[in-house]
């Protein structure tokens, strides 16, 4: 891509990050131009508006999509993106950056994540799909997802502290949940804290629930959690971090092509964003992403 007139697609989130999104777009529009790429501008007015976009420049022939935001953004572009070769580029400027993680990006300097779009190197990695819908690093559906549901709630505080308070308040009051799990068609019945699908290992900006998950092996990794006491799951929270959480006599793991999960009164995430009610059905869809990386 280097020196070419062909042109990329760039969608900004501008109020990611606290505001690191428009920073880092201005940052990385200068770059690519100084590298003679055309650049097509695009920020939506809402998450609809934005995926319109994407579509519309995807379906137009852009070299890429470059995206400058955080899971989020690359969420809602690889809904435009899978299957159709066109490659994702990112230029991290959220909080939690994991599929950047996940890449080995640069997540903190916008010029170099530029230079790596510029240089054009392309691998192909997996998604996770449940119908038309994809995801690409994990499924937060248990314990995880309340948490997600009470902090969208919430409109203070802003960023990691809410989701730190969403995570005291509902330690208060959160029971084992009822699952009923199908990995690969074997049915598991179990009470548990979470339930998570993995496509790569990590999710809010760097909680390695599913240590050990690759994006390109065409495999799923299932994480159980079995009950905790409350100390217990406060103790296990740092362990995540680190993913030494496997060790725990509570930690189940299974690999699987396609897996149903249900338990009753859960919204599961994905990537961050709201995805949808439990029960849901997640297959892998092998290869369906090229990025930048």
């Amino acid at each position: 891509m280097a020196g070419s007139t062909r042109e990329i697609a760039l969608l900004t989130n501008p109020s990611a990050g606290k505001g690191r999104g428009a920073r880092h777009r201005a940052a990385a529009i200068g770059r690519f131009r100084d590298a003679g790429l055309g650049v097509r501008d695009l920020v939506g007015r809402d998450a609809d508006e934005a995926l319109d976009l994407a579509r519309a420049a995807v379906a137009d022939g852009v070299e890429a999509l470059v995206v400058c935001g955080g899971d989020g953004m690359a969420h809602l572009a690889v809904q435009a993106l899978a299957g159709t070769g066109v490659p994702l580029g990112l230029v991290p400027a959220g909080t939690g950056n994991d599929v950047a993680r996940f890449l080995d990006l640069p997540r903190t300097d916008p010029l170099a994540a530029a230079d790596r779009i510029i240089g054009g190197r392309t691998r192909t990695i997996d998604l996770a799909r449940s119908g038309g819908r994809y995801f690409v690093t994990v499924l937060a559906a248990g314990f995880d997802a309340i948490v997600n549901e009470r902090a969208n709630a919430m409109t203070w505080p802003r960023g990691q502290m809410r989701y730190n308070l969403a995570t005291l308040a509902e330690l208060r009051v959160f029971e084992p949940l009822p699952y009923t799990i199908e990995v690969d068609g074997r049915r598991i019945r179990t009470d548990a804290m979470l339930v998570a699908v993995g496509n790569g290992p990590s999710f809010g900006g760097g909680l390695r629930i599913a240590e050990g998950a690759l994006l390109d092996d065409g495999m799923l990794d299932v994480v159980i959690i079995k009950p905790l006491s409350k100390v217990g799951l406060v103790r296990a929270y740092p362990r995540l971090f680190a993913g030494t959480h496997t060790t725990l006599p509570q930690y189940e793991h299974h690999r699987a092509r396609t897996v149903t999960v249900a338990a009753p009164g859960i919204v599961s995430y994905a990537d961050g964003e709201r995805f949808g009610p439990l029960p849901l059905t997640i297959e892998v869809a092998p290869g369906a992403l090229t990025v930048l990386a």
